[in-house]
């Protein structure tokens, strides 16, 4: 009789399945691009699996993996729902092709995208590599504009595959991946929240190119080599303007309730207040490593709590993308809402007046058992960056530890 149970459940849910899936995705490797201009696609690779009825779609992005199983599946119809972040991608499909859009509803954005079954290289390359860009570059992006940016390039390069990440103040600009084609350099990186494309010609010593960032956004970029080169200190750019002597603010939490830093919790605690969005992906490097570092080095008097300033167009879904990041990854702080409607850094000053600039997302302050501000560090440097990232965790561990010590 229990032979005869189990099997009927298997053949119920094997007949659910066929219900409501009228066309099936193969499995295995398939490869998608993005029209992100009228000239240039933006590539990636992804795996198919299924179990239990469940598609879920691992996206590549060199050492990076995402699982995305959210998929909802209506006759030939698909909503692909990104883990964490609002993107989602929508269209129809056939057993091995998705043709549709990637949508981020709160920007009015929309990416074209078709993904075909079968595996490819990323890149098509034809022509053996002229040059071996391993190494670090000195970087300006949009140097032709009244507000260009400094980056550091970090490469490495094998035959013609490269891989590696362009940092900022800000960040970093994720785990990229490409190839040389004699002496273009192509490079992207799609994960959810950016679609980036970088183009470059190359030379052993230059690089001249352009920067993608969907199909809403084009920036010229140069680069030149130079091993010695470094970023401004990420513990000096943002700081208390000169009067203030304090740190406070008071945002609602899901319940309404306001919170701040005159709260009885925070009291004689050492506080890290986050400053951070749930659709920046930095931010969530960020996040999973300070949910990481609390379940592993837990402490009643080392307390964090985060301020989100998030594009979502209503309270709402603002605060549905707020839990959505503490579901998926496992927060356990609070994270307060302190703006919706736009993740301007200039209206974010407006709500922070005692900083001289909110100049990124994320930021994190560093506040002792006094209340006093010991220390303000601007964007963060993630898995994609490698030694920086080392070096970075290191030195927060030595930081908190001589807070919590005092």
């Amino acid at each position: 009789m229990k032979r005869l149970g189990l099997a009927a459940l298997v053949m119920l849910l094997v007949c659910s399945c066929q219900e409501k899936e009228s066309v099936r995705l193969k499995e295995g490797p398939w490869w998608a691009k993005m029209q992100v201009s009228e000239s240039e696609i933006l590539p990636f690779t992804f795996e198919v699996t299924k179990s239990n009825c469940h598609y879920v779609f691992g996206i590549r992005n060199a050492e990076e993996r995402i699982a995305v199983d959210e998929i909802t599946i209506d006759g030939d119809s698909i909503i692909i729902k990104m883990p964490i972040f609002e993107g989602y991608m929508a269209g129809t499909f056939s057993e091995t092709e998705i043709t549709g859009n990637f949508i981020k509803e709160s920007l009015d954005r929309i990416v074209p995208f078709t993904a075909t079954y079968g595996k490819r290289p990323r890149f098509d390359s034809s022509k053996p590599p002229s040059t071996n860009i391993s190494g670090i570059w000195e970087t300006v992006f949009d140097y032709d504009t009244e507000n260009p940016y400094s980056a550091m390039g970090v490469f490495v390069q094998n035959d013609e595959k490269v891989t590696g990440t362009f940092r900022t103040t800000t960040g970093d600009y994720r785990y990229l991946e490409g190839v040389i084609d004699g002496d273009s350099l192509k490079l992207s990186t799609f994960d959810g929240a950016h679609a980036f494309l970088f183009t470059a010609k190359a030379t052993d010593s230059m690089l001249d190119g352009h920067f993608y960032s969907g199909n809403h956004s084009v920036e010229k970029f140069r680069a030149r080599r130079n091993e010695g080169y470094e970023l401004p200190d990420a513990d000096s750019l943002t700081f208390l303007k000169k009067g203030f002597e304090r740190f406070d603010f008071s945002f609602p939490d899901s319940n309404g309730k306001m919170a701040g830093m005159g709260d009885e919790a925070f009291k004689q605690k050492v506080v890290l207040v986050q400053i951070m969005g749930t659709w920046c992906p930095n931010c969530l490097d960020e996040t999973r490593f300070y949910v990481d570092y609390l379940k592993k080095n837990p402490h009643p008097d080392l307390k964090i709590i985060a301020l989100a300033f998030e594009y979502a167009k209503t309270k709402e879904k603002a605060f549905e993308g707020i839990k959505r990041l503490k579901d998926r990854v496992g927060v356990t702080y609070p994270v307060l809402l302190a703006q919706f409607g736009t993740s301007s850094k200039l209206r974010a000053n407006e709500k922070l007046p005692m900083l001289n600039h909110v100049l990124s997302y994320p930021t994190t302050i560093y506040i002792d058992k006094k209340g006093k501000v010991r220390k303000i560090h601007t964007g963060f440097n993630g898995p994609a960056t490698g030694e920086k990232y080392e070096a970075f965790k290191k030195d927060f561990e030595k930081t908190v530890n001589e807070l919590l010590s005092e």
